[in-house]
């Protein structure tokens, strides 16, 4: 079997080609009136929220496939195993 090394499916010089052009049609675009559109804010946030909730529920999915929980309720502790024990010291010299 031949060795393939990873390549991309998008090269990191045609993302950043892309972004800079979407910028940078964006910036030109703010200075004509015929794309200055009213915006109903409640709907745009709605639209965020609604983004948001999907690609998070995506990717919780996606985590607790490969057994990540993402969220914790504290600090998981070890007990005893973690405590450091020092040579020629008794339990209790206080």
């Amino acid at each position: 079997e031949e060795y393939r090394p990873f390549s991309r499916k998008l090269p990191e010089f045609k993302f950043w080609f892309g972004a800079s052009r979407a910028v940078l049609i964006a910036i030109c675009m703010t200075f004509f009136d015929l794309f200055d559109l009213p915006v109903f804010w409640p709907i745009l946030l709605v639209y965020f929220i609604l983004l948001v909730v999907l690609t998070m529920k995506d990717r919780i999915k996606h985590m607790m496939k490969h057994n990540y929980v993402p969220f914790s309720l504290g600090k998981q502790t070890y007990g005893d195993l973690t405590k450091v024990k020092v040579p020629g010291e008794k339990k209790d010299a206080k």
